[in-house]
């Protein structure tokens, strides 16, 4: 009996597990069907999800629900906008909601979401793009069926959210990321408790001034929710501002209009800790073992309504007054901290909030430093008012407070500088409504960086107009290199306030400049393996510069090179470099450059022209990459070179070298008092080898022209002439920049150069006669590449031409010696035809027999030399 109630009670737990397992395949389809239904009868909007599942273990004996990827993409005048973006979304609920029909509402029990995205815009018309919800339904009677989802929460969470909020009218931008929110109540009641508990980075930007960056905030918070006011009330909870601690009191309540607040909050205690837990995360430290005195303190309210044309009057005061602070093992304390600070709204109207900063002054040591600023009129045209004055030793900086520096920094900074202006000014450039005074100075400053590259600036000193930031003087040293700078930098605050150009013009000096001194190494790849080395950055020119920098430097170094009497203007505008009048003298001669480079596009391009002047040609191409690239071989010619070269291509976009697969161009040059080095060359080594009678030594090249073309990676030489002895020699061809080569020689040699076996012929003939012999063509071929060059020639055929010009020298030599002959005989005859007939006849005899035997010894001789 046992053994059948154990058989039964086995097979029932089988079939009820495998019907938790069968039964979410049966209802999937109809849980997608409820939930597109639900989306799309109340929405306007384009809505997409990957997937829908179902699961009755996850939350058993309750139903669990996946949405994955659910998209919410906007209609016009949003058009293309993303609305909503939900990494997984999930719904718990009761299992028997499965079994409810078509038309019956689900009640959901809870909600957990991934990966989110909410984007809110509001455009210029003050349009939002949340109101997606279809216009019928707006307007449908209360009494009509519900709709397929129904909400009767728990509990919610949402994790790795991103909220993004953009007025474009007002020009507001808050993002907040990396939020982490959770809350657990019985909504099913109209009054509830609300357990929520919140983590975010925030920030925020007004009319493009930057006024919070990543500023982590926490909440953890009861909240009195009354779902029938909507109204929300803060109960137990505690915040903090980075470590900066808050307590809240009151109440938001949602109206038509929009909200209503009614919030005090402040600071739960005054020490001035609370004032170091404000700083940045980034530049913060830990807040154990500080030891302060004096007080700080957050005070605030905001009361009244949030619409679309107002604000809640609201009151921040921030609070220190001759406060101190030292940290553990630090020498230094930071004392007499004054701190006054108020943002006030008094009316309601965003545009006449103001934000006061009385004072904040400090003193390290005996050096004491003060700021005062205020700015109104915030939303449609900021007016801002500030000065600075005072001294700051940089090395008691990092005695005072604990920043994050591999080095100390040293120098003494001194400012006494003032402001006044109006953005609407800065924006239009109108400078006569901008007074700027003072001055702010530099001096002994020394930074040295995790690579041990060292900075020091000597002097620097910056003077403040309406107009312009003039800078007086600046002498530093790093490395090898010193520099001294001076001129002017216009449109400062409209770069800073409305990122807007940078413009300045500028002159350096250099005595010695290494150009290394000013160039970063990238960090070495990482090794482990769950961290791969971050690849490089693309470089760029900066959009916002818009400069000119006229300099001179004695002595430039750079890579392998020594550049001296360097001059030259450099103009950097709409992320192109621009390269004007660039001389130098070096190897031996000068160096004249005009160019551009450009980081525009998405590959860099450049485009140069330059001018080389008497340059040594060994030098120039030994030790000049590119120019090793476009004739390798010139690299073993002693003498000197006028060229010009133009050309163009693209950059590798992480080190701005040139692609030279891309490179096309010309150069046309002209050899100057030059001999050849034929010893360390593997190609003159192989063509002497083929060709005995070439003695490179001998070779002029004084005064050669030569063109070459350069594109693909392919350098084309035009056919030019060089001079060796009495020969002609005619050089042609191509090569790649990967080394292969393919040239053409043609030689116009004299006889007397190919060799035994030519002599041999030659020495049949008579001087005058050998003389008369034509130039015998001999053409060599080079192929292979410049390390290992394959050279071919037809010097045999050359012998063989010159023995069919000797033969046929030869043979008309004859003809004409045997012609000769006969004509002498026939003129003596004519000489005696009035003689007597016997005698006469004797003659003719004679004659007859003497023209026989001539022509047979002609005929004797060709049949012998053939």
């Amino acid at each position: 009996m046992l053994k059948k109630i154990l058989k039964v009670t086995a097979i029932v737990l089988v079939v009820f597990v495998a019907a938790l397992f069968a039964i979410p395949y049966f209802f999937k389809d109809q849980i997608k069907a409820k939930i597109a239904e639900a989306i799309n009868e109340s929405v306007d909007a384009k809505v997409s999800f990957a997937d829908a599942d179902l699961s009755l273990f996850k939350n058993f004996p309750n139903a669990a629900v996946g949405i994955e990827k659910l998209v919410i993409i906007n209609k016009a005048p949003f058009e293309g906008d993303t609305l909503v973006s939900l990494g997984e979304l999930n719904l718990k609920m009761s299992i028997k909601e499965l079994f409810k029909g078509k038309d019956e509402p689900l009640n959901i029990q809870g909600i957990t979401s991934e990966n989110g995205l909410i984007n809110i815009i509001f455009n210029k018309d003050g349009v939002g793009n949340f109101d997606i919800a279809l216009k019928d339904k707006k307007e449908e009677k209360t009494d009509e069926k519900s709709s397929p989802l129904s909400l009767k929460i728990q509990n919610y969470k949402i994790e790795n959210f991103t909220f993004r909020y953009i007025d474009q009218g007002s020009k507001i931008k808050m993002v907040i990321d990396s939020l982490n929110h959770e809350g657990t109540g019985d909504f099913t009641n109209s009054k509830l408790d609300l357990n929520t508990k919140t983590t975010a980075n925030v920030s925020l930007d007004m009319d493009k001034v930057n006024y919070m960056k990543n500023i982590k905030l926490t909440l953890d918070a009861i909240l009195g929710i009354d779902l029938e006011q909507s109204k929300y009330t803060f109960k137990e909870n505690k915040a903090l501002i980075n470590q900066l601690p808050l307590e809240f009191d009151g109440f938001i309540q949602m109206v038509k209009e929009g909200q209503i607040y009614d919030l005090k909050f402040k600071t739960p205690t005054s020490s001035f800790t609370n004032f170091l837990g404000l700083i940045p995360s980034a530049y913060a430290s830990s807040l154990d073992g500080v030891k302060t005195t004096g007080d700080f303190t957050v005070v605030g309210f905001a009361k009244g309504k949030l619409t679309d044309t107002t604000v809640p009057a609201f009151n921040i005061a921030i609070a220190s007054n001759n406060a101190s602070f030292q940290y553990p093992n630090l020498p230094k304390s930071v004392q007499n901290i004054v701190i006054d600070t108020k943002i006030i709204n008094e009316t309601g109207i965003l545009n006449d909030t103001y934000v006061n900063l009385d004072k904040l002054s400090f003193r390290i040591d005996q050096d004491v430093f003060s700021a005062k600023a205020n700015v109104r009129n915030i939303t449609v045209n900021p007016l801002v008012n500030a000065a600075l004055k005072g001294t700051i030793n940089l090395a008691n900086l990092s005695k005072a407070y604990p920043i994050k520096m591999d080095k100390p920094l040293a120098g003494i900074l001194k400012a006494d500088v003032t402001t006044n202006f109006d953005m609407a000014s800065v924006e239009k450039s109108q400078y006569q409504n901008i007074k700027n005074a003072g001055t702010m100075s530099l001096s002994g400053f020394k930074y040295t960086d995790e690579n041990n590259k060292s900075m020091n600036i000597s002097t620097a000193l910056v003077e403040f107009n309406p107009s312009t930031i003039n800078l007086k003087q600046f002498n530093a040293t790093t490395g090898k290199s010193d520099i001294a700078i001076n001129g002017v930098l216009e449109n400062f605050y409209g770069f800073m306030f409305k990122k807007q150009e940078l413009k300045g013009n500028f002159n350096m000096s250099s005595n010695q400049l290494a150009v290394d001194d000013f160039m970063t190494s990238g960090e070495p790849a990482k090794t482990e393996e769950k961290t791969p080395a971050k690849p490089a950055e693309a470089m760029k020119i900066p959009a916002f510069l818009n400069c000119t920098l006229n300099a001179k430097a004695t002595t430039v170094l750079y890579d392998n090179l020594k550049l001296k009497d360097v001059s030259g203007k450099l103009i950097i505008k709409d992320e192109k470099a621009l390269l004007e009048n660039f001389k130098t003298s070096i190897f031996g001669g000068t160096i004249g450059l005009t160019g551009s480079v450009s980081t525009k596009a998405k590959v860099p391009t450049f485009d140069m022209n330059l001018g080389f002047n008497q340059v040594d040609i060994a030098q120039t191409f030994t030790q000049l990459d590119m120019m090793k690239k476009i004739a390798p071989i010139a690299g073993i010619i002693n003498g000197k070179l006028n060229s010009t070269i133009k050309l163009n291509g693209n950059l590798d976009d992480k080190e701005l070298t040139p692609d030279l697969k891309s490179i096309s161009g010309d150069l046309i040059g002209q050899l100057l008092s030059t001999t050849i080095n034929a010893k360390n060359s593997t190609v003159l080594n192989s063509l002497t080898s083929n060709i005995k009678f070439l003695d490179m030594n001998k070779v002029n090249l004084n005064d050669i022209k030569a063109a070459l073309t350069f594109e693909n990676g392919k350098v084309n030489v035009k056919p030019f002439d060089i001079k060796y002895q009495d020969i002609k020699v005619t050089v042609g061809g191509t090569h790649g920049f990967d080394q292969t080569m393919n040239y053409n020689l043609k030689f116009d040699v004299p006889a007397k150069y190919l060799g035994s076996e030519a002599n041999a012929f030659l020495s049949k003939l008579s001087p005058a006669d050998a003389a008369k012999l034509e130039n015998i063509p001999i053409n060599a071929v080079i192929g292979g590449n410049f390390s290992n060059p394959k050279v071919t020639t037809d010097m045999k055929s050359a012998v063989t031409s010159l023995a069919s010009q000797v033969a046929n020298q030869q043979k008309e030599k004859l003809t004409q010696k045997g012609a000769s002959a006969l004509t002498d005989l026939l003129n003596k005859n004519t000489k005696a035809k009035d003689t007597t007939q016997a005698a006469k006849t004797e003659k003719e005899q004679k004659t007859q027999e003497t023209t026989k035997k001539a022509t047979d010894l002609i005929n004797g001789l060709f049949k012998k030399k053939k």
